[in-house]
Parts: C-alpha cells; structure tokens; sequence
C-alpha cells in the first residue's frame, strides 16, 4: 500500500469528555484508568524525535502500532513470558465509551493495569544510533567495553541489554550501564528483566531474520504484577521503539535506510530542528515516514494493511 494522501485527518489527541479518568498522556499514548484493574490505551498519530513531539501527526500511525503490537504480543511472543494485553476490540468497552468509535476503534487496547518498572529496557543487536556515538568517544557502549575497532552497524557476537532510565515526558532518557538497573528495581527483578528482554528480542530478531528484516535494536516495558510476575507491558516491537533494515540492503560500515522513524530524525537533524519544539513537519515527511510505518506493518505481519 502506498501512503500518499497527507491531507487525511490525524488524531493528535483523545477528548473522551470526562467520561474515564485520564491517567498519563505519553508522547503517543493516551492513557485513561478503566477500571481498578484494567487501563486503556490509545495510540495516537503524534510522533516524536529526540524526545520531542511534532507539531502534526501521521495520519493512521496510532492505528498502525497497536495493531502491530498486537500482532506480537498475541503470537510471535505470546509463549515467551506474560504480557499486559486484555483485548482491542470496541465490544470490550463499557457502553459508554461506545458513542468515542471515531477515537477508538483500531487504536486503542485494554491492557492490565501494572506497576511499572523506572526501567528502558533496550536490546541492541547491531552497533548503531547512540550505541555508535558512544562507541567513538570510548570504545563502549552503555559502559559495556565492546571489541575495538567495530564499523558502524555492525552486528554484536550477541545481543546486548542496554538500559536507560525512564524519564517523565519532556525530560531525557539517560543511558545506563546494566548494573544499575539494580539499584533502580533491585537485584531479583533486574536479572529477570534482562533474561525477559534478551528472550524476546531473540524470538522476535529470528522471526523478523525469515522475512527478510534485521531488527538492530529494540524497546521494552516491564511491570509487576500482584503475583511479583514481571511481565512485559506497553508497546512491542513498532517503528517508534525499534530499528527495521531491509537485510537485502544491510552493509556494515554505513548507516542503514530503516523502516522506522529514523527517517525523521535524519531531516530533523540536516535541518538544524533536532530537539527544537514546535516542528510542523512538510507534507514530504509525513508521506514518506507514512510509507516506512506502512511497509513494516507488512513485511513484518505478513498481512496487508486496511484501516479499521
């Protein structure tokens, strides 16, 4: 499917007009308490960079994720470990949030309502993005000494559990050395949230490998639950928390085009817009980031996309 039509409507923000409580508002997701033990999650078509949000969205982008997200969490990763999703169908909601279809349906998910690690729990199976500025200056990587004299993009003899801290919104993510996840959530939990992230990292890169996909790097959520279960939460394996290459195209020694939004985050920096608020993005890069956004969902599903 080709994206070409910029002019479409986003949704950059929910108004369910008091109707639920709203929780936290992400840089895409809105969030709204449910019910004592559920929340409900809205993806939006807001999209971000260096942990700013654009002024405009991408048309469907909130759609796309959580029916991507879905996707993983309901069967390539469903054995891996537990997970936070209940349902995305609209017959799962109250009558009252029915009358909200034109916001919800196709974006949103009730998920189980957990708390939350402080915790990025991030995979990186190639040497890129801010794993390769590190590199440069010091030879490591979220303080891990790696081999000397790796290119960039190339891949690691085995993956690597590269931590940061989860900022509040408007605030930075700061790498971390894998050690002090520790003193954030404790030695117990920290174990099992890196064997948990490593885990689904490996299914998820060898499943995406035999459709013709790298996944360089990844993001993951943990929670906890009443049981002390770790369990995985939040958005799987999109292109906003993830990095897609082609593997046909793949040459170590370079940068890759990627299926993800690091198409934005090249204009944004040969524009001087890096981490600028405020940016109102050309009919150009909405198309195009639409277009990466779409032929992920693809390649990587199997599935032709079509709106619900």
């Amino acid at each position: 499917m080709v994206y070409n039509q910029p002019t479409w409507g986003s949704l950059t923000c929910t108004d369910l007009r008091g109707t639920l409580p709203l929780l936290a508002q992400g840089k895409v997701r809105d969030v709204y308490t449910l019910s004592p033990d559920h929340l409900l999650f809205v993806a939006t078509d807001r999209i971000s960079a260096y942990d700013v949000t654009m002024k405009n969205g991408i048309p469907n982008k909130g759609k796309l994720l959580t029916a991507l997200s879905e996707f993983w969490l309901t069967t390539v990763l469903k054995d891996v470990g537990p997970n936070h999703f209940v349902s995305s169908s609209m017959d799962s909601l109250p009558e009252e949030l029915q009358k909200f279809s034109a916001q919800l349906k196709g974006r949103s998910m009730v998920v189980r309502k957990l708390n939350v690690f402080p915790v990025e729990a991030i995979v990186r199976g190639y040497l890129t993005g801010s794993a390769w500025v590190e590199y440069q200056k010091s030879g490591t990587v979220h303080g891990i000494q790696v081999p000397e004299g790796m290119v960039e993009c190339q891949a690691f003899e085995k993956p690597l559990f590269t931590p940061s801290t989860k900022a509040a919104q408007g605030q930075h993510d700061e790498n971390i050395h894998p050690d002090k996840v520790a003193q954030l959530v404790g030695h117990e939990y920290a174990k099992k949230i890196e064997e948990f992230s490593l885990a689904l990292y490996t299914k998820a890169r060898d499943y995406a490998a035999e459709r013709g996909i790298i996944i360089a790097d990844t993001k993951f959520e943990f929670g906890l639950d009443e049981d002390k279960n770790v369990v995985l939460v939040d958005e799987v394996l999109t292109p906003d928390s993830s990095r897609f290459w082609l593997a046909s195209a793949y040459q170590a020694g370079r940068s890759q085009d990627s299926y993800d939004k690091q198409f934005l985050r090249d204009w944004l920096t040969k524009y001087l817009l890096k981490g600028r608020p405020g940016v109102v993005l050309p009919d150009r890069i909405i198309i195009e980031t639409g277009n990466k956004y779409h032929e992920a969902y693809e390649l990587l599903t199997g599935r032709e996309w079509k709106e619900v």
